[in-house]
């Protein structure tokens, strides 16, 4: 009997335990959740990018039945297959997108880039002086006529956002897609390199920036800005190099004054670009830039 009555004693206790340890699990997830905040438990709604100023102007540039047709318009257009031919009108069209396949456009990401400063070495290498928000980026949600865009916002002067250019090919903004907590998606445009900032620390997210790690794996942010130093410090906007017209230079070229660029995103890189010029959609091939 007394064995049995210790039983029962000691299996008393363990239940009274597991059920303390319950509620005390029970309490810990719901002070982690209230700590984490509603975005971390299910949320109903994502909060907006704290990163990213006026980010509700810039969902409804991209949701925008003007940008939805431009997009169309770009798609419908056969890129040109030489270097040498002159810009081509992308011709208007009452109903741009009948015909396509149904899309949407995502919603538009940070590109970041380094700064001139920088480049120049007159910044220190901490990420809040080596990287800057130049414009934002998106792509729509499926492939059509066999090819993807890139969809380029520039901020306009007073607050908001508007369309830049219409790019072919979505690896920017599959790149700036890669930033995740902690970390920092920016490209070196001269190269079209892309790399993500952990910390201090620069490691390469295409081949493009591995070369221009010269093969390492990663580095530090002073060694990278020593590698871009050598490659641009003279060559920055008002240089020699630049006013000679041999490079487009280092620093940004999106306007802000909410007036589109004639050419933007010419430097760097192959591919076709729209420009938006003076309400007309012109097509032109972006010339490679000369680094060297």
């Amino acid at each position: 009997m007394r064995d049995t009555s210790t039983t029962r004693t000691a299996a008393k206790r363990a239940s009274s335990r597991s059920a303390r340890l319950s509620i005390v699990l029970a309490l810990s997830a719901s002070a982690l959740l209230s700590v984490l905040g509603p975005a971390h438990a299910a949320p109903a709604k994502d909060p907006l990018p704290a990163d990213i100023p006026d980010y509700q102007a810039a969902l409804e540039a991209v949701k925008s039945t003007a940008v939805r047709d431009t997009v169309c318009r770009f798609l419908r257009t056969p890129l040109p297959t030489g270097t040498g031919e002159p810009m081509q009108t992308i011709p208007e069209m009452t109903e741009p997108c009948q015909g396509l396949p149904a899309f949407t456009i995502k919603d538009p990401l940070a590109l970041n880039e380094i700064t001139p400063g920088f480049v120049a070495g007159t910044a220190r290498p901490l990420p809040t002086e080596a990287i800057k928000l130049t414009q934002l980026v998106s792509s729509p949600s499926t492939t059509v006529n066999g090819r993807t865009a890139t969809v380029m916002l520039a901020p306009t002067q007073g607050g908001g956002w508007h369309l830049a250019a219409v790019r072919d090919g979505d690896s920017d903004a599959s790149y700036a897609g890669m930033a995740t907590v902690g970390t920092l998606a920016f490209t070196e445009p001269q190269i079209r390199g892309w790399y993500q900032l952990k910390l201090n620390t620069v490691e390469p997210l295409n081949d493009q920036a591995r070369q221009g790690l010269n093969g390492q794996a990663s580095v530090s942010l002073a060694e990278y800005q020593q590698l871009v130093k050598a490659r641009y410090a003279d060559k920055l906007p008002g240089s020699e190099y630049d006013t000679k017209g041999y490079s487009s230079g280092s620093g940004t070229q999106h306007q802000a004054d909410g007036t589109p660029a004639s050419t933007p995103l010419l430097a760097g890189g192959s591919g076709a670009a729209l420009a938006l010029a003076g309400g007309a959609f012109l097509l032109r091939r972006r010339r490679r830039a000369n680094t060297g």
